[in-house]
């Protein structure tokens, strides 16, 4: 048997589970498997600036493609601990990351050694296993396990923590017959997918809701498939938004009390039975007032985690499977029932949602200086074509960000819907843009949310990873604010102030423009919304002529306040701005104006 230490067994296994590309930061307690990630070859290394940074870029890794699990690597103690957003930010939204700490020695666990914490017990309940391994002979099996969890039933994070003398210790391990254990999904049967489609067989006004689940199962083209096949129309959740692209005849928009559109809660309030499928009925979907969501409404819920089906409201009719596997039943009872002329004509109800659509919309041309933000979503749409990436994390920005932008393909909204840490963005378009080169990336970032972990900005342009980035800056805590209206206040959400280094900011504060140059990037700054289409066109430019992030800030007018339900209630959603009332008021929605 080979012998080797345990750190390179584990960078071995690494490799014969797929990976190759790690993101993280060095210190004295992981420096032995850093040794042997060098010596063992064939796994990229990103440095972070930031360990909380390494974390989301590996979350943006694995969100970007089919198949592949980030992994974020730190030392002992605070870097642990700094990582826990991004297992919190993982685990909330299904997505698999695999965490590698460093740790004191075995022997100085309990003696409270210099950056000695018992991450485990930390990290365990934003983890599906947190484990610090205390036999060096063990790291195989751990690391074996960790990838069998992370891809098996609802996907999810590990994080594993591995003492310096444990790393460093000579075990017997054989990497050429190393094997990957089998991946485990619950599958629906044949016998719950025809129970499911007599539930659609006897409605009128039928919905499918499509979840994250069915991107992280791959199977988008499985469900545009079965709704073509029944003609019945597609909400799309948040975290499921590009399963169906928005310009497909049977797409009704997004439902909520937040990231919604007027014409899909419209659609969804005349409906009669809902199919949700890999959905998790977040309340930012559903709103707290659940009866106004599932009054006069039967529902069928799949998804792959048991205990998730009856958690936020009892389904009529529940199943436990995979995404795909699930889909695929679906389809094939389906076609069974069209040869035999028993699919009930949905045509005239998938019309109304469509008028809906060209009817129900939100204004986005205005030509105020400052700009109104939704008339840079609008401009963004002019210039980001069906094939862009968005990357964005929380905020008004973000919210806006999906009333009014438009997605076209799976993957190509990355957003961290349930935990929603500020500065994620950055690191997370960091981490999408290392998994795929080709696909162009444009992230969406508010000014807090670009500040908190802006100086990851310094490693793209140390490694050269293009995008653009749009800021959206008012120089308040946006989100915030608004929902401050209820209490009468305006309190500790200011962020202007008169730069003394930049006067022509005027109240904005912050320079981001000298900010983003200092560490390496491209910034170009817009005051007048009509200059906005040349400077993204520029943008573009610059990032594929330097190989670096180009920011793009637009200076906003200092309050506007984004459609959204006052009482969390997704059938009392109130619009603050002016509506579209004829065609030029919303020259980008996906649908002309009627």
């Amino acid at each position: 048997m080979p012998r080797m230490t345990a750190a390179r067994a584990a960078v071995e296994i690494l490799k014969r589970e797929g990976i190759t590309n790690a993101f993280g930061v060095p210190g004295a307690a992981i420096n032995p498997f850093y040794k042997a990630l060098k010596e063992g070859g064939g796994i990229s290394h990103t440095l972070a600036r930031h360990v909380e940074g390494a974390s989301h870029m590996a979350e943006g890794y694995t969100r970007a493609k089919a198949g592949n699990i980030g992994v974020c690597i730190g030392t002992s103690g605070p870097a642990g601990t700094d990582m826990i957003t991004g297992l919190y930010s993982a685990i909330a939204d299904s997505i698999p990351i695999l965490c590698i700490t460093g740790q004191a020695p075995v022997s100085k666990l309990h003696k409270e050694d210099f950056q000695a914490v018992d991450i485990a017990s930390i990290a365990g309940p934003v983890t599906k296993a947190a484990t610090t391994v205390l036999e060096a002979a063990q790291v195989p099996g751990v690391f074996q396990q960790a990838f069998h969890l992370m891809r098996s039933g609802r996907p999810g994070p590990v994080l594993i923590d591995l003492p310096i003398d444990v790393q460093q210790t000579e075990i017997e391990f054989d990497p050429e017959t190393y094997e990957p254990l089998p991946v485990y999904k619950p599958q629906a049967t044949r016998a719950q997918a025809e129970k499911a489609i007599r539930f659609l067989l006897e409605s009128e006004r039928p919905l499918i809701v499509a979840g994250g689940g069915i991107i992280n199962a791959d199977a988008s083209d499985l469900l545009v498939e079965f709704a073509e096949l029944t003609g019945v129309p597609v909400i799309s959740t948040l975290m499921g938004w590009g399963t169906i692209s928005d310009d497909h005849e049977l797409s009704a928009g997004m439902v909520g009390v937040q990231t919604s559109h007027r014409y899909g809660n419209a659609t969804f309030l005349e409906s009669d039975f809902v199919l949700g499928i890999g959905n998790r009925w977040a309340n930012r979907h559903t709103g707290y007032n659940l009866d106004a969501y599932t009054q006069g409404r039967t529902f069928v819920h799949v998804d792959i985690e048991p205990t998730q089906i009856g958690k936020i409201f009892a389904p009529d009719y529940g199943i436990a499977s995979d995404a795909k596997a699930a889909l695929e039943l679906f389809i094939e009872v389906a076609r069974e029932l069209k040869a035999e002329g028993r699919l009930p004509d949905f045509s005239a109800w998938a019309a109304s949602a469509q008028e809906r659509k060209a009817t129900l919309q939100r204004r986005t041309h205005f030509e105020n200086i400052p700009m109104k933000p939704q008339r840079v979503y609008e401009e963004m749409n002019k210039a980001f074509g069906p094939e862009t990436r968005y990357v964005t994390t929380i905020g008004l920005s973000q919210i806006a960000a999906a009333q009014f932008l438009h997605v076209y393909r799976p993957r190509h909204w990355i957003n961290c819907g349930q935990a929603g840490p500020l500065g994620w963005t950055i690191p997370a378009a960091i981490g999408a843009a290392t998994a795929d080169r080709e696909t162009p990336i444009v992230a969406l970032s508010g000014d807090y949310d670009f500040q908190f972990m802006i100086e990851e900005l310094a490693v793209a342009a140390q490694h050269k990873v293009p995008y653009v980035h749009v800021l959206v800056n008012n120089a308040y805590l946006g989100l915030i604010r608004q929902a401050q209206i209820g209490l009468d206040i305006n309190f500790q959400v200011n962020l202007e102030f008169e730069n003394i280094n930049t006067p022509e900011l005027g109240v904005y504060g912050v320079d981001h423009i000298k900010v983003a140059e200092g560490l390496g990037v491209k910034a170009i700054r817009v005051t007048d919304p009509e200059e906005l289409g040349a400077a993204f066109e520029q943008a573009k430019r610059l990032a594929a002529e330097h190989s670096v992030p180009v920011v793009v800030e637009a200076i906003l007018e200092r309050i506007t306040n984004i459609s959204m339900s006052r009482t969390v209630d997704m059938s009392d959603v109130t619009e603050f701005e002016e509506i579209a009332t004829e065609p030029g008021h919303a020259p980008t929605a996906i649908r002309p104006l009627v």
